[in-house]
């Protein structure tokens, strides 16, 4: 059984002290594929010497994410374009709007989200994105923006049925993490009537742990508590739930 993570944050401070150990967890648990999304250019580095040290599980993105967008956000994304002219990448991301942390700064995460569609349509690569309180706002953009060459990964994914839907017509899986098992998280509610060709798998680690460790540090083997919350929700088995979403992921990353 392969099992896709496919956002987690592996390079974080939070796994200093034992990422090698934690990384191996989650490999003993079948989890042999993790896509990493990027934050800013501080990270870089870490996030290359992650792919160095696990070459066939580490699969880089590379992007600005919108709580790092800031004035010299344009600097950043000079950074972001420059990279791509230098190797490859799996995805541009994480990119998109967060109002939840700072609602003064939209327009130029809306600056930054637009260009980095736009990129992504030169590189022909799919586009990760990261959405908190702002549905609507980025709604808009990918309205402007849509296109046959634009798809990618609504990433945690905590919206309405009518928003997933929305979000599907835009060439978007939903990535689906921890929120799912959550009580009050809603999604699991009617995640059901969307079919399992839309789904990816994910944790956001070292963020939103699933039950039962909510509150705890996220790390990629509780994708397992994911996984089998997907199992109660389609009437799968865990098998053919990693085997579709997988796929999925094969579909969206080409790899």
């Amino acid at each position: 059984m392969i099992i896709t993570d496919t956002h987690t944050h592996l390079y974080s401070e939070a796994f200093d002290d034992d990422r090698k150990e934690m990384i191996q967890r989650a490999l003993k648990a079948g989890i042999s594929r993790f896509f990493i999304p990027a934050i800013d250019s501080t990270y870089n580095e870490s996030m290359f010497q992650l792919e160095k040290d696990f070459p066939e599980n580490v699969f880089l993105m590379m992007g600005l994410h919108p709580t790092h967008v800031k004035e010299n956000y344009l600097d950043e994304l000079a950074i972001v374009e420059d990279l791509f002219s230098k190797r490859s990448f799996y995805a541009v991301g994480e990119i998109g709007i967060d109002l939840y942390w700072d609602k003064t700064t939209l327009a130029i995460q809306q600056d930054a989200f637009r260009r980095q569609i736009q990129l992504a349509k030169r590189q022909k690569l799919p586009i990760v994105i990261h959405c908190r309180e702002a549905f609507d706002e980025i709604f808009e953009v990918l309205e402007e923006e849509k296109a046959d060459d634009l798809f990618g990964i609504f990433h945690c994914f905590t919206g309405t049925l009518e928003q997933a839907n929305q979000a599907i017509s835009y060439n978007m899986m939903l990535g689906i993490g921890g929120v799912v098992t959550f009580k009050n998280g809603k999604i699991d509610q009617f995640l059901n009537e969307i079919p399992l060709g839309h789904i990816v798998l994910e944790t956001d680690s070292p963020y939103l742990s699933p039950t039962p460790f909510r509150g705890k540090r996220n790390e990629s083997s509780y994708i397992i508590n994911v996984l089998e919350k997907l199992v109660d929700i389609y009437q799968k088995t865990p098998e053919e739930i990693a085997a579709i979403t997988t796929q999925n992921s094969k579909k969206v990353f080409g790899v």
